[in-house]
């Protein structure tokens, strides 16, 4: 199981390039500092705000700094599910969620570093559930 972090931020010019720079005074650039590596990312907005969802490498440290920085942030259970890069992969495995009754609230592309494989990110109401169910028909949960 994986932790997602979202940030509530402002839907203006420059706001990603902030939230991912995260400087202070002494312009020190936390997220690079910390090893925090921005793994996979969706961002959905509206008109005067957004939420930006993202995994990455260490999830409290991140969430610490960009409070610090006067974001609001939140952190969610959600599942990486390592598929193959071929061509019917996701329908198959959204076919498999669907027969057994599990819903989507949303999903995102991510990438395995070390094997290449996409991971597809998913947030549902029930991660546990979810986790065992996929698991029990053959599929790399992470």
């Amino acid at each position: 199981m994986l932790k997602q972090l979202s940030i509530f931020a402002e839907n203006k010019k420059g706001t990603m390039q902030q939230i991912t720079q995260i400087l202070f005074e002494n312009d020190v650039n936390i997220l690079k500092d910390e090893d925090i590596n921005i793994l996979g990312s969706v961002t959905n907005d509206s008109a005067e705000y957004g939420i930006v969802r993202m995994v990455v490498s260490d999830p409290d440290k991140a969430e610490q700094a960009l409070q610090a920085a006067g974001y609001m942030t939140r952190q969610t259970d959600v599942l990486g599910v390592e598929v193959v890069d071929q061509p019917g992969n996701l329908n198959s495995l959204l076919k498999t969620l669907l027969e057994t009754n599990i819903s989507i609230d949303y999903i995102y592309l991510s990438f395995n570093r070390e094997s290449g494989c996409p991971i597809m990110v998913f947030h549902v109401p029930d991660v546990y559930e979810t986790e065992a169910s996929l698991k029990s028909k053959g599929y790399t949960v992470l």
